[in-house]
């Protein structure tokens, strides 16, 4: 049951970061809330809908998470989207991004950070 609980939890969260990166991206054009606090928030959305398959056992989950977005964020850095040919697709094009920042991989890690420490206090809190 607490499982169950656990991933309604999730999955709330999940949709709620969602529509808040949705409209992030769709109304916000300035040059903080955008780039900054939709690249800490994507992490956590990243987690969140982790959360939702894996709700447990995987306690470093958020690190992981992490190092996934550093990684695309990596590969930005060498284009990738236009080594794999699909600079035309805007669809891929945004979703894996084509311009590398550093400031992007610190947002990061401020999410998968943010994360860890939320659920280290709702999980002590629960106790």
């Amino acid at each position: 049951m607490k499982r169950n609980k656990s991933r309604l939890t999730y999955s709330i969260v999940f949709a709620l970061l969602l529509a808040i990166e949705i409209l992030i991206a769709l109304f916000v054009h300035d040059s903080f809330v955008r780039p900054f606090v939709g690249d800490i928030l994507v992490v956590v959305l990243i987690c969140a809908f982790l959360r939702i398959f894996i709700p447990d056992k995987v306690r470093l989950l958020p690190v992981f998470a992490t190092l996934f977005a550093v990684t695309v964020e990596a590969l930005q850095y060498f284009d990738f989207v236009k080594l794999l040919g699909l600079e035309n697709n805007p669809v891929i094009s945004t979703a894996l991004g084509r311009t590398f920042d550093i400031k992007d991989i610190a947002c990061y890690i401020i999410g998968g950070a943010l994360f860890f420490a939320a659920e280290t206090f709702f999980r002590r809190k629960s106790r």
